[in-house]
């Protein structure tokens, strides 16, 4: 468990934590080389009687390097993300046996429309839930994202997951979760005044007690 994100519990962990701390190095130390150099010019270069101040324009050399090499680190950075954000973002990396999950966002909250017994989304045995998503563990999901009225942002931060649900749009992510237990689901879009409260609890079973969740919700539904 690391002191910097909260504890993973998904497939995309690994990769999404070695891209994020991989660029938290690369920054940290440009921070901290550009900290010790700004103070030492400071003390290097300080006023002083008797010295008169001059103009000074620059130095095209040293321009032409650190330019250089920020745009190589930057390239370098986006070469060794692409394969991870194609298998993260891309459609057809979408499993087959993905669990088929409708998040419909509005102001505030999140309405999840889950498949029946069929296992089909679009057939009569459907049935919603408020704020509440309940999930698989070890079992794929892929998600449609829709909004009603404004950008909300999906984001589970044990699952390193982040997408955005926009009016207008059907927008797609999938995850897989590894761990059962209870995790936090947030709106990381500022989307209105109640947007702090834009929060559902993510729960994570096993495939027994979630057959059992969904048939007791299910009926619950059915009897309304």
């Amino acid at each position: 468990m690391s002191w910097l994100l909260p504890h993973g519990a998904s497939t995309f962990v690994g990769e999404i934590d070695w891209l994020y701390y991989l660029i938290l190095w690369i920054t940290g130390i440009a921070f901290v080389l550009v900290e010790v150099l700004l103070v030492w010019f400071m003390i290097r270069y300080r006023a002083r009687p008797g010295r008169k101040a001059t103009y000074y324009h620059g130095n095209t050399r040293f321009e032409i390097i650190w330019t250089s090499v920020t745009a190589v680190v930057v390239v370098i950075i986006g070469v060794l993300s692409a394969g991870r954000w194609n298998r993260i973002k891309g459609r057809d990396m979408v499993p087959p046996n993905a669990t088929p999950i409708v998040i419909h966002a509005k102001q505030f909250e999140w309405l999840v429309t889950y498949p029946g017994a069929d296992g089909a989304l679009g057939s009569a045995d459907d049935f919603q839930v408020r704020s509440q998503l309940h999930l698989v563990v070890g079992q794929p999901v892929s998600v449609l994202l829709t909004s009603e009225d404004a950008i909300h942002s999906f984001f589970i931060p044990a699952f390193r997951i982040k997408q955005d649900a926009v009016p207008g749009m059907n927008i797609r992510v999938w995850f897989q979760p590894t761990e059962v237990g209870e995790y936090e689901l947030g709106c990381a879009e500022l989307c209105g005044l109640g947007h702090y409260r834009m929060r559902a609890t993510v729960t994570v079973h096993s495939r027994e007690d979630f057959d059992r969740w969904a048939r007791d919700r299910a009926a619950l539904s059915v009897n309304k």
